[in-house]
């Protein structure tokens, strides 16, 4: 068990003077940004930064700017109490678990300005016309980080306000808890890479480190939505991983065509996938370099995603 309980903090304010405090002292901070419904993917998260920084900080905030007003915000999973008992349950604690109420609570900047979220948003999401749960709330929020080539394929085209959402949060993140490093899940590729790719550019002081995919035992990739899944569907889920798995077999052929296992597609409302290069993203014709195979499927109302990252040479070196 863990030796001392964390510090709760809810106001952005204190968490930067902790993280200053703590810096002036020295000490390194690692970050690890959730959503909250904690599982073994998040533990190993913390479990990589205590191994790389001083102090470790989990951050607990369901994200309205990434979610469209059809998605899934309103019953993603959430259990903080259950959280903090996981952070709890590690050998080496978890020094600060940030879990603000609203980080788009500008107080009384917004009244004059949410009638037109909804024509800012639309203009500056390319004309598509969504916008995010955020705007549709009137929030007054106008500033948006973009990392605008890495976001638009993949799940970008079927999600076209997720990753600027996911790069403002994070970008809000970085400025309030001030952290030397941070932590990303894999399975979640395109969000790990535009992450790396939005602190290169705007020259974040903090090394993003990526973590292998954490899986349970039937082999399904974590995911906090799995708990929405009926054991019928967690079933023919693994039919997504005999998709990867029958592709590494045969990828000495060199070419990115699937193979066209033998699964059962009815399971899927609906699916897609790309092989694309590990570093741009971009769709391989033909495998000369490492890649990355992606998959998305909806099962029920259930959207997951799975990756397997392909090394050519290691294939050849065998």
């Amino acid at each position: 068990m863990a030796t001392k309980e964390p510090e709760i903090i809810t106001d952005k304010n204190q968490m930067r003077n902790w993280s200053r405090a703590m810096r002036s002292q020295g000490k390194t901070i690692g970050l690890v940004p959730t959503m909250g419904y904690l599982h073994e993917g998040h533990l190993s998260l913390v479990k990589q930064s205590h191994c790389h920084a001083n102090l470790t900080v989990v951050s607990i905030y369901v994200n309205p700017g990434q979610f469209s007003p059809s998605e899934d915000l309103s019953i993603y999973p959430s259990d903080f109490q259950g959280d903090l008992r996981k952070v709890m349950s590690l050998s080496k604690a978890v020094d600060v678990v940030f879990h603000p109420h609203n980080l788009y609570d500008y107080k009384n900047n917004f009244k004059n300005n949410d009638v037109n979220d909804s024509k800012r948003s639309e203009s500056g999401n390319a004309g598509s016309g969504v916008v995010s749960c955020l705007e549709e709330k009137g929030m007054g929020h106008e500033t948006w980080v973009r990392v605008e080539r890495l976001e638009k394929g993949l799940c970008g085209k079927s999600r076209p306000v997720f990753f600027r959402g996911v790069a403002t949060i994070v970008s809000k993140l970085f400025n309030i808890v001030e952290p030397d490093f941070a932590f990303f899940g894999k399975k979640d590729y395109q969000q790990f890479r535009v992450i790396q790719r939005m602190v290169r550019d705007l020259d974040f002081g903090i090394e993003v480190i990526g973590s292998e995919i954490a899986r349970d035992e039937d082999g399904l990739a974590l995911s906090s939505r799995n708990v929405h899944l009926s054991p019928e569907e967690r079933e023919k889920v693994l039919s997504m991983l005999l998709i990867l798995l029958c592709y590494d077999l045969h990828i000495t052929l060199m070419k990115t065509e699937p193979m066209a296992p033998n699964v059962d597609q009815s399971s899927f409302l609906e699916y897609a996938y790309q092989i694309v290069d590990q570093e741009s993203l971009e769709a391989m014709e033909e495998i000369k370099s490492p890649v990355v195979f992606c998959i998305a499927a909806w099962f029920g109302k259930v959207r997951l995603i799975d990756n397997m990252e392909i090394n050519i040479m290691k294939h050849f070196s065998h």
